[in-house]
């Protein structure tokens, strides 16, 4: 950008009597001097909102994910280097699908503490969540250093190593998974959706049954039973089971879905095969 700037060029002639000159002087003189602008006083900061209470955070962890969001967005904004309002943040982005969002907030938090356990295994997750598994590997070896006799994120690191396509390595976790947490649902699912994306469904259909059975177990994990057993061909039973936990209209468009899939393939088709479409 160009800078102009005004050139004064004061032509001074010869002074014919010094009087004249003495009486503009001083009629110049007698005209009072321009008072200066008065500054506008200083806007006032935005008021930062308050540091919640330990009563009052614990309720909003009650609260849905919406309302969490927006509880610990709040306190994010009154102090950036507030861990546990980071993490719930993280948490909230997740819960609502918003996973680009919750791993930008993870990050956040990693950035002041590294070592952190719960932020690394937000970041673990949301990069999961959005199927870059990739990127969930380094956070989830952390967590998993900082906490060896913890399971979860071993049986993360599962899952973000079959992203990955590391599946010797994604093996090796989940069974270390499984090692540390035998009667959890959650690693044993997760070997045997493993184990049915490589195509072996019997494998899977083992441990799915064992998992079926644990306190622990959720329709989820009743539902991937009914999957990996209808993948085998077995579709009365997969229906038996799938109508344990669902309406009946859901169970219908699934088995008509099923039955198509397996008609594509036959038997051997794999439960891996199936998610993609393919």
């Amino acid at each position: 950008m160009c800078r102009m700037r005004a050139r004064l060029a004061t032509v001074l002639g010869p002074v014919l009597a010094s009087g004249v000159w003495m009486a503009a002087s001083a009629h110049a003189a007698d005209k009072p001097a321009p008072s200066a602008p008065v500054a506008a006083p200083p806007a006032a900061a935005p008021e930062a909102p308050p540091k919640a209470t330990p009563a009052e955070r614990a309720e909003a962890q009650r609260a849905d994910p919406l309302t969490r969001m927006a509880f610990w967005a709040s306190q994010v904004e009154r102090d950036g280097r507030d861990v546990e309002a980071g993490v719930g943040l993280s948490q909230a982005l997740r819960a609502l699908g918003r996973y680009d969002e919750a791993a930008d907030a993870a990050a956040s938090v990693l950035i002041v503490a590294p070592d952190n356990y719960d932020a690394l295994m937000e970041s673990a997750r949301a990069n999961v969540a959005r199927g870059q598994g990739f990127y969930a590997i380094e956070p989830g070896r952390k967590a998993a250093a900082l906490q060896p006799r913890d399971w979860r994120p071993l049986s993360l690191l599962g899952v973000a190593y079959e992203q990955a396509k590391r599946d010797d390595e994604a093996l090796a976790a989940h069974r270390q998974a499984v090692a540390l947490a035998p009667a959890e649902a959650v690693p044993l699912t997760n070997l045997a959706l493993h184990l049915a994306s490589t195509g072996d469904l019997p494998g899977a259909e083992k441990l799915l049954r064992q998992a079926a059975v644990l306190p622990t177990a959720t329709i989820q994990v009743r539902q991937n039973l009914a999957l990996v057993v209808g993948l085998q061909g077995r579709l009365d039973e997969a229906e038996k089971l799938a109508r344990q936990d669902l309406p009946p209209e859901s169970v219908d468009n699934n088995l008509a879905w099923l039955r198509a899939a397996v008609g594509q393939a036959g038997a051997t088709r794999s439960y891996d095969a199936v998610k993609a479409g393919g």
